[in-house]
């Protein structure tokens, strides 16, 4: 699997935000794509159930389940995004930013595996 936009970026010079922007959508397209895969339904249970499995509060769970999981470099990316500003508060929030930090920089990285990899146990008790 490679990249949707071929053009290198330097993930270290990225903010926390700026990769939750896009790991929000990463994140996304794996749970829709996962859904339609394995529970194929009519579209609108499936908008349901992408908007329930990408909730704060989901997303709060699914990396609960990572951290056990995650290499340094990769807790510190989770940290950095779970305690950047932003205007959200609550710890799910947060949480759910730094798991979609973490989706972004390894993405943008070129770590496709390990996004695959890091997924499929988010999933684990899910559909």
């Amino acid at each position: 699997m490679e990249r949707f936009y071929p053009r290198d970026v330097d993930v270290h010079t990225l903010s926390p935000l700026a990769l939750a922007f896009v790991g929000d959508g990463v994140y996304s397209l794996l749970v829709r794509e996962r859904l339609l895969t394995e529970a194929n339904r009519p579209v609108g249970d499936l908008h349901r159930l992408a908007v329930t499995a990408v909730r704060a509060e989901a997303q709060a769970e699914a990396m609960e389940r990572l951290l056990p999981l995650l290499t340094e470099e990769e807790v510190a990316v989770f940290k950095r995004g779970r305690n950047a500003h932003s205007t959200r508060t609550g710890a799910d929030y947060h949480k759910a930013t730094g798991l979609e930090s973490l989706f972004g920089y390894l993405y943008l990285d070129g770590r496709l595996e390990r996004v695959q990899e890091l997924f499929a146990h988010c999933m684990k008790e899910d559909v």
